[in-house]
């Protein structure tokens, strides 16, 4: 049995022990990202493109006005972290894959000329984050996909309004049951897959030796809608909706960079668990508790982005 002297000696010894054994795990986690990232040459020019969650919108600092692109945002954080050469940031809020090739915001001081004009032919990496907006048919892009699954639940709080409308659901008669028609959404995702391609022959053909990333959508809402429940103004069921959708457009993003010539970069996976309806949040729901646009990434999630990113160019 040992006595109180030898159980402070014990006590200190193991105390120091634990924190020698974590300094030295620090330390070698820390000169092993150094090295990973060290072995990642430079880019001479890193050019961004995309829409809000590239731009990292609602994340201070905030510049290029409606485009909400904040100094923060993952492209910013892989330049710094990459030492760039030179880096260009033209994503945009709202931009959908037209924005590559038109301009955005035409004739207003803060408009976007075509994003794919930033690329030249000596940028050698370019990340591109786009496609959510064209699942809606307005301007407000995705905005309007969130807007119709929230007005829903006004008048339908107990089933799927919002899938309802895009998967044209409604009741037959004839079989006396519910039925749903083609899903919208979906026939908008394939739709996008050309344009997508179009667009990585057009960045291919500006920059031959360019690195291409086309980076993901992280999970915006959990699969589980439970989770959601009096938490978030969405019903269980369009909760689980919107994921499925969102990883139908992560899946026709991952398989067009495969047969295009780029990599895709899944920040999926390293956001699950930090949804909107999370304790943990790195994605911001209806009422952000952190500075972000509503159902996009915060400072976090945008830091975790450019993780993913840097990740996939090692």
């Amino acid at each position: 049995m040992l006595r109180p002297a030898q159980k402070r000696r014990t006590t200190r010894t193991s105390r120091k022990s634990a924190l020698f054994g974590a300094a030295a795990l620090g330390a070698t986690l820390a000169l092993t990202a150094t090295s990973a990232q060290a072995a990642t040459p430079a880019p001479h020019h890193y050019v961004a493109l995309g829409d809000s969650y590239a731009a990292g919108a609602g994340v201070p600092g905030q510049s290029a006005g409606l485009c909400l692109r904040s100094d923060h945002n993952y492209g910013s954080l892989v330049a710094s972290a990459l030492k760039a050469g030179s880096y260009t940031d033209v994503t945009c809020s709202a931009a959908k894959l037209s924005a590559m090739t038109q301009a955005q915001y035409a004739g207003l001081p803060w408009g976007n000329t075509p994003q794919l004009d930033a690329v030249t032919a000596d940028t050698d990496l370019v990340t591109i984050g786009i496609g959510g907006n064209d699942l809606g048919v307005s301007p407000l892009g995705i905005a309007e996909v969130i807007a119709t699954c929230i007005g829903g639940t006004v008048v339908n709080p107990g089933g799927t309004p919002c899938k309802d409308v895009y998967n044209h659901g409604h009741w037959d008669w004839s079989s006396w049951s519910w039925q749903y028609g083609s899903d919208d959404l979906v026939d908008r995702i394939n739709g996008a897959s050309p344009q997508l391609a179009d667009v990585l022959n057009r960045i291919h053909t500006t920059a031959p030796d360019a690195r291409v990333l086309v980076v993901g959508y992280p999970t915006v809402v959990p699969a589980d809608g439970s989770t959601c429940i009096g938490d978030q103004p969405v019903t269980r069921g369009d909760i689980e909706y919107l994921h499925d959708t969102l990883g139908r457009l992560n899946a026709m993003l991952k398989s067009t960079a495969a047969a295009n010539g780029a990599t895709y970069v899944d920040t999926a996976t390293p956001t699950t668990g930090h949804d909107i309806c999370s304790d943990d949040r790195w994605i911001e729901g209806v009422l952000p508790g952190a500075p972000a646009v509503p159902f996009h990434p915060n400072a976090t999630g945008e830091q975790v982005m450019a993780d993913a990113v840097l990740a996939a160019l090692r």
